[in-house]
């Protein structure tokens, strides 16, 4: 058994450090509910600590103007990731109790990748470009447009896939030139706390740079969004707690990035092959138990195939289980919490109230650790709360339509808009419902989106900007055009 990391602690200035009061908290595998570590209560006085540090090495170090420093550091950052790569795999499926085979995506893999890609692109970005001649006014002069990092950085991240969404918004941060603050969520801080202990041991990154900060008060993270000295707060996590944010951070007018909710929706028209988008769906949605944003958890098909889909979908399911994540075989683990796991069990009693059947699954599972049976929910229309709130579990809700526009109109009657699929045996067909479809990401045919070149994001109430991609780094830098006499 690979041995975990060192105990988490807070990077704050450069230094590795507890809390300034010296209180923790305990850190709970999910799978069992046994404690495997603890973090660091970072208090307010920490907070203030890290911000300082940030605007300090942003205002006074040459790292935001010095693009060689920076590539060299975070390539120094690239490689201590994967000489580790064993304990932080081992640390994952502990604290966030990730199944192993996430480790090749979302749980490892995809983000480190991705750490080196915006490296890469930060080396060779032209962060000035000549707009050439002109005459303004009468005035004939010479425009160049500039880009230069927004500044200060709040990076405030989820419990359910830590390590992409750390390195998804601290990597083009940094890359910019912008420095950072990262503060995680109190389910998983120890993922956070250890990519600040290579930072801190194994790069050139200046004091100030980077920081992390693991409270557990949601005031103390508050004051990420409220302090003036920081430039921008980057979000992912409820749709609720965005608009949080947002609205704590106008009075500064700081810059906000949103990646929020979703409920997406897997359509399969009328010629497609069901019961493989059933099994398919049904896959996804046992994923790390459903804990993914972007996972389609409403399943669209055709009405004269709906009893085929639910079958299938609830044969899948079954076959999956629940699984210890350490497990091999495992797909579908714990929930993150018991928090969690109450949350979405009563979500179960509202389907029975709204008068949804259960085709499997439909209750806990009762055993040390936060478990939920993998569920399918039929008999609802699109109108039922299972429809149209993000449950974050391992549920399916499986709704009819009547054809093409029928599809889209369902798939589009939602708050959210951050992924979905649609499958059909005419690609053209199933393109032309795709560009109907209103959100972020979308597979038709089971095409794969998911890279650290493809800018992920959505619409609506799934948030603001996006992540990943030339988009995604150029989330953090501001334009400025100068003007001289030509």
């Amino acid at each position: 058994m690979t041995a975990l990391p060192p105990a988490a602690q807070q990077l704050i200035d450069g230094k590795l450090v507890a809390a300034s009061d010296g209180s923790s908290y305990p850190i709970l595998n999910p799978a069992t509910g046994e404690e495997i570590g603890h973090a660091p209560d970072g208090t307010a006085a920490d907070m203030e600590a890290a911000i300082g540090a940030a605007r300090r090495a942003f205002d006074e170090s040459t790292w935001s103007t010095d693009r060689d420093l920076r590539v060299r550091c975070l390539r120094q950052l690239h490689q201590a990731l994967l000489d580790n790569a064993d304990a932080f795999r081992a640390l994952t499926t502990a604290e966030v109790g990730m199944p192993g085979f996430m480790m090749m995506a979302a749980g490892f893999d995809v983000p480190v990748d991705g750490l080196k890609w915006v490296t890469d692109l930060a080396e060779t970005y032209e962060f000035e470009s000549d707009l050439g001649v002109a005459s303004p006014m009468g005035i004939r002069s010479r425009r160049t447009v500039r880009r230069e990092p927004v500044g200060v950085v709040a990076a405030i991240t989820p419990w359910n896939v830590p390590t992409q969404i750390n390195l998804a918004k601290i990597g083009p941060a940094l890359a910019a030139g912008c420095t950072v603050v990262l503060k995680p969520a109190p389910d998983t801080p120890w993922v956070a706390a250890e990519l600040g202990r290579l930072i801190a041991e194994h790069t050139d990154i200046p004091a100030g740079v980077f920081n992390v900060v693991t409270p557990r008060s949601n005031d103390v993270a508050a004051l990420l969004t409220t302090d003036p000295r920081v430039d921008m707060v980057s979000f992912t996590g409820s749709t609720s707690v965005g608009k949080a944010i947002m609205a704590a951070a106008a009075p500064t007018l700081k810059k906000v990035f949103l990646e929020l909710g979703g409920k997406s929706a897997a359509i399969a028209l009328d010629d497609a092959d069901v019961a493989a988008v059933a099994g398919g769906t049904a896959f996804a949605a046992c994923i790390h138990a459903g804990q993914g944003c972007a996972i389609t958890t409403r399943l669209i098909v055709p009405r004269d195939k709906y009893d085929e889909a639910v079958q299938v979908a609830a044969a899948t399911m079954e076959s999956i289980g629940a699984k210890d994540p350490a497990d091999p075989g495992a797909i579908c683990g714990p929930v993150i919490s018991a928090v969690q796991r109450e949350r979405v069990a009563a979500y179960f009693d509202i389907a029975r109230a709204e008068g949804g059947t259960f085709a499997t699954g439909g209750d806990i599972i009762d055993q040390p650790g936060n478990w939920i049976q993998p569920t399918v929910v039929a008999g609802l229309d699109n109108s039922s709360r299972l429809a149209q709130e993000e449950i974050f579990g391992p549920v399916l809700v499986v709704i009819p339509h009547d054809g093409d526009d029928d599809a889209v109109r369902i798939a589009n009657e939602s708050a959210y808009g951050l992924s979905g699929s649609v499958d059909s045996a005419d690609l053209e067909r199933a393109k032309a419902v795709a560009r109907r479809i209103r959100t972020g990401t979308l597979a038709v045919n089971g095409g794969v989106w998911f890279s650290p070149d493809a800018p992920f994001g959505g619409y609506k109430q799934s948030g603001l900007g996006r992540e990943m991609g030339v988009a995604g780094f150029e989330e953090y830098l501001e334009m400025k055009t100068i003007a001289e006499p030509a």
